[in-house]
């Protein structure tokens, strides 16, 4: 879910709370906010999450539009534990609206694309920090002398940042499960277009979609399932 709203969000059944102090507890944020919300509307759930990053904001989940924008005209600035509220329109549609407005198929769908964007969003940091790394340093820290020298491979993205593309990497894979028996797993998801094997290197192999979204679905679906007696692995193949 998404922090914080807008003037262009548009109007949704999620209220996104924030200024909220962080030294309460969690479980009393969530049990103090259903209180004070529930006079809006049938409020569906609160969330609230316990991580720095998070600290301070809560999103509370209504079954109906009208309740969120009722909630959020007449508690805006709303002094709770001592410090005033400030209320928006959440960005995304929560999990509980998915799932009420568009079944498991729905919501399942929703938390896959979510997991790509974050995805992307850490293979972009990765990328980011990897060509930092390579940037000359300041005139008067280069001249001083390197302590040591860490070896290339510290650059190197790792496997889960990778940026998603249509094509995946398989390894781990057992001897016995052979391009047939692969493609009959991998071929179930939306878009498949072939699965490559290598010659002279058994346990690995390369299977292509046409999107990235059948690439997504495929790797969230098989990456740690177990084939034979063996875990597989299965990455966004390395460009």
């Amino acid at each position: 879910m998404s922090d914080a709203g807008d003037d262009e969000t548009p109007p949704s059944a999620t209220v996104y709370v924030r200024n909220i102090d962080e030294r309460i507890k969690v479980s009393t944020v969530i049990d103090s906010l259903k209180g004070i919300f529930a006079d809006f509307g049938n409020v569906v759930d609160v969330v609230a999450k316990k991580s720095l990053k998070r600290k301070g904001q809560a999103f509370v989940i209504y079954d109906s539009v009208d309740s969120a924008q009722e909630a959020i005209d007449d508690l805006q600035g709303f002094e709770v534990f001592g410090q005033q509220l400030r209320l928006e329109f959440a960005r995304t549609r929560s999990d509980a609206t998915v799932l009420r407005e568009d079944g498991e198929q729905g919501l399942e769908t929703h938390k896959k694309h979510r997991l790509a964007e974050k995805e992307r969003k850490q293979a972009a940091e990765a990328a980011e920090a990897k060509a930092a790394a390579k940037r000359p340093a300041p005139e008067g820290l280069a001249e001083r002398p390197a302590k040591t020298t860490k070896p290339a491979q510290d650059n190197v993205v790792p496997d889960e940042y990778l940026p998603v593309n249509k094509i995946l990497f398989l390894r781990d894979l057992p001897e016995d499960y052979g391009s047939e028996a692969l493609s009959a797993i991998f071929g179930r998801y939306p878009g498949f277009k072939e699965l490559r094997m290598v010659p002279g290197r058994a346990g690995i192999a390369f299977v292509e979609y046409e999107s990235e979204d059948g690439a997504i679905n495929a790797k969230e679906a098989t990456n740690g399932i177990t084939l034979g007696e063996q875990v597989i692995r299965v990455t966004y193949q390395r460009q």
